[in-house]
C-alpha cells in the first residue's frame, strides 16, 4: 500500500464527516423539500367519508372524530407528534390530506443520501485497512499524528457500521417530531460532527489528541441530547456536560502525569505522548507517577464508557436524545472511550505489570455490573432501561478486558461490535414505540406484536441479542469472557461474582420486554380498533439490517477472524 493510499484511508474517517457537517452548516439543501413520509402507515384506508378536512392538523382531527384529547407528552416533555387523521386516535403519522410538515423536516432523497456519504466512508476505509493491517502492521500517516493497528481497524468498522445503521433511520425519525428545516439541519451538522470526533479518537496516535477528540463528542453530543429543547432535555444535556467534563478532566490530570513521567525518563518532547514509544520505553516510566495517571484515566475515561462511580449521566441522557443519536452514544461512543482507556493500559501493563490496571477494571466493572441490575429490577422506562443495559454489557467488557488472555480479549472485541449493532436496532425501534404510544413507560406499552408485528418482532429480537441468545454475536462474546475467567489464573472470582449480577440484569429485562410485546394490541381487531398499523420500509430496513449484521457476526466471523485475533494482541500489550 503505498504511503498516498495510507494517508487517504486514514484521512476520510475524519474527512469525510466534516465535509458533510460543512454542506449542511452551508445549507445547500434548502430548495423545495418533499412532505416527509411517515414511518407508520395504515394497514388498510379508512373510509373516505372520515377523512380529515385540508385546514385541520392530525391533532385537530383526532379531537373532532374522537372527542377526546390526544395522550400525554412523552416522559421529559417531548411534545406529543399527533396521530393520523380517521384512524385511532392513539395512531401517530402525519395525515394524507393535512398540509405538509415544516419545510426541512426530512431532507428529501439529496439530504438522506447525503447523510450516508460518510458514515459509509469509514466504513470503507475501515474494510480497505483491514485487509492489509493484520498482515503487514500498523500504517501511519502524518508522522505520528494518525495510526492504525487491528485495534483501531475493528473500531472503525464498528463505528462505520453502527453510524450507517443510525444515520439511515434519522430522516424518519425527524419525520415523526415533524422537524423544522433549520433544527434537521443542526442535527446532522452535529450527527457528522460526532462522528468525526469519534474517527479522530480512534486514529489518533497521541494520547493528548486522544484527549481531544474524546472532549469533542462530549461537546458536540451536549447540544444532541438537548436537541428537544424541553425542560427534561435541558437538563440531563447540563448532567452530561457537568459528569463528563469532570471525568475528563482526571483523564487530562492522568495524560499531564504521563507526559511528566515520559519527559523524566528521558523520551523527546514530540514523542512524550505517542502511545506506541510510551509502549516501548514504558520500562523507564516512573512507578508511582505511572500508577497514580492509570487510575485517573480509568474514573476519567471510565465515566465517559458509563464505568461507576461516574454513570449518572448515562441514563438520562440516553433517555433524551433522539433515538438515532441514543443508538450512537450507546453503540460506539461508549465504546470508544473504552478504547482510550486501553491505550493507557497498554502504557501501565508494560510499565508495572498487567496486575494493576487489571485490578482497577475488575473492580469498576462489578460495581458497575451490581449497579446496572439493582436500577434494571426497579426500572419503568423502556429507554432507560435500554441505558442501564448499556451500563451492563460495558462493565462486562471491562470484566473481559480485566481477564485479559487472548481468549477472553478476542471475546471483547466481538461482544462490542455486537452490542453496537443491537444497541442500534433497539434505540431506534424504542424511538419508533415512543412515537407510536405517545410514552416510554413500560407499564402503557403493550401489544406490540399485535399493533406493529415488524417494530415488535424487531424490539424483541434486538432485546434478545442483548440479552445474549444465540445465534447473535453476544452468545459467543459472552460466553468466550466468562469461559476465558474461569479458566485463566486471575480473574476466575470476579466472573463468579458477576453471575448472579448477569441473571438479575438478565431477568428484569426479559420481563420488561415481555410485557410490551405480548398481548392484545390497542389498534388491531382483538381490541376493537379499527386500523391495524405497519411500519414502513424507509423505517424498517435499519432495523432489519442490524439485526442480520449482528446474526452473521454470532455464526461466523470470517474474513474478520485474523483482525480480531491481531487486535486482541494490541489490547493485551503484545
Amino acid at each position: 500500500m503505498t504511503y498516498a493510499t495510507t494517508t487517504l484511508l486514514l484521512t476520510a474517517p475524519i474527512a469525510a464527516p466534516l465535509a458533510t457537517s460543512a454542506a449542511y452548516a452551508a445549507g445547500g439543501l434548502r430548495g423545495r423539500i418533499p412532505r416527509p413520509r411517515p414511518a407508520f402507515a395504515l394497514a388498510h384506508r379508512p373510509p373516505p367519508q372520515r377523512a380529515a378536512a385540508p385546514h385541520l392538523s392530525g391533532v385537530a382531527t383526532a379531537r373532532r372524530h374522537s372527542g377526546s384529547t390526544p395522550p400525554p407528552a412523552a416522559p421529559g416533555g417531548t411534545p406529543w407528534a399527533g396521530p393520523a387523521p380517521a384512524a385511532h386516535p392513539m395512531a401517530p403519522g402525519p395525515a394524507p390530506d393535512s398540509p405538509p410538515a415544516a419545510p426541512g423536516a426530512e431532507p428529501g432523497r439529496l439530504g438522506a443520501w447525503l447523510g450516508l456519504l460518510s458514515p459509509a466512508a469509514i466504513l470503507a476505509s475501515g474494510a480497505a485497512l483491514a485487509v492489509t493491517v493484520p498482515g503487514h502492521g500498523p500504517v501511519t500517516a502524518y508522522g505520528l499524528l494518525l495510526r492504525a493497528d487491528a485495534l483501531t481497524v475493528w473500531l472503525l468498522l464498528v463505528v462505520g457500521a453502527v453510524s450507517l445503521l443510525a444515520c439511515a433511520a434519522g430522516p424518519a425519525h425527524l419525520a415523526q417530531e415533524r422537524t423544522d428545516a433549520r433544527t434537521a439541519r443542526r442535527y446532522h451538522l452535529l450527527v457528522h460532527a460526532f462522528l468525526a470526533a469519534m474517527s479522530a479518537a480512534v486514529l489518533a496516535a497521541n494520547l493528548g489528541v486522544l484527549w481531544i477528540a474524546i472532549e469533542a463528542t462530549t461537546i458536540v453530543t451536549a447540544f444532541l441530547v438537548g436537541h428537544r429543547r424541553t425542560r427534561a432535555s435541558v437538563e440531563a444535556a447540563w448532567k452530561y456536560v457537568v459528569i463528563c467534563s469532570a471525568g475528563i478532566a482526571l483523564a487530562l490530570l492522568g495524560t499531564v502525569l504521563v507526559y511528566y513521567a515520559a519527559r523524566q525518563a528521558g523520551i523527546p518532547e514530540a514523542t512524550a505522548l505517542d502511545w506506541p514509544t510510551l509502549t516501548a520505553r514504558a520500562h523507564s516510566l516512573d512507578p508511582a507517577v505511572t500508577r497514580l495517571a492509570t487510575g485517573l484515566v480509568v474514573l476519567g475515561f471510565g465515566a465517559k464508557a458509563g464505568l461507576a462511580p461516574l454513570h449518572a449521566w448515562l441514563p438520562d441522557a440516553h433517555s433524551q436524545a433522539p433515538a438515532p443519536v441514543s443508538a450512537l452514544m450507546s453503540g460506539v461512543l461508549l465504546s470508544v472511550a473504552f478504547a482510550g482507556l486501553l491505550r493507557y493500559k497498554t502504557v501501565a501493563d508494560a510499565a508495572l505489570g498487567p496486575h494493576y490496571a487489571r485490578t482497577l477494571l475488575a473492580g469498576a466493572a462489578l460495581v458497575t455490573l451490581a449497579l446496572a441490575a439493582a436500577l434494571l429490577l426497579a426500572q419503568r422506562d423502556g429507554k432507560r432501561m435500554l441505558a442501564y443495559s448499556s451500563m451492563e454489557h460495558m462493565s462486562l467488557i471491562a470484566l473481559g478486558t480485566a481477564v485479559g488472555t487472548p481468549l477472553a480479549l478476542t471475546a471483547v472485541l466481538l461482544h462490542i461490535a455486537g452490542h453496537g449493532l443491537a444497541k442500534t436496532v433497539a434505540f431506534c425501534a424504542s424511538g419508533h414505540i415512543l412515537h407510536l404510544r405517545g410514552t416510554s413507560l413500560i407499564g402503557r406499552v403493550r401489544g406490540l406484536i399485535a399493533d406493529v408485528p415488524v417494530l415488535g418482532v424487531c424490539f424483541g429480537l434486538a432485546v434478545l441479542a442483548l440479552l445474549g441468545l444465540p445465534p447473535f454475536s453476544l452468545f459467543p462474546s459472552e460466553l468466550g469472557i466468562f469461559r476465558a475467567g474461569f479458566t485463566a489464573r486471575t480473574g476466575g472470582w470476579a466472573v463468579a461474582a458477576a453471575l448472579p449480577l448477569m441473571l438479575a440484569a438478565f431477568a428484569a429485562v426479559a420481563v420488561r420486554t415481555a410485557r410490551m410485546l405480548l398481548g392484545p394490541g390497542t389498534h388491531g381487531p382483538a381490541s376493537g380498533g379499527e386500523h391495524g398499523r405497519r411500519l414502513g420500509a424507509a423505517a424498517a430496513a435499519p432495523l432489519t439490517a442490524g439485526l442480520l449484521a449482528c446474526a452473521a457476526l454470532g455464526v461466523a466471523t470470517g474474513p474478520l477472524t485474523r483482525l480480531l485475533s491481531t487486535a486482541g494482541e494490541v489490547i493485551g500489550g503484545r
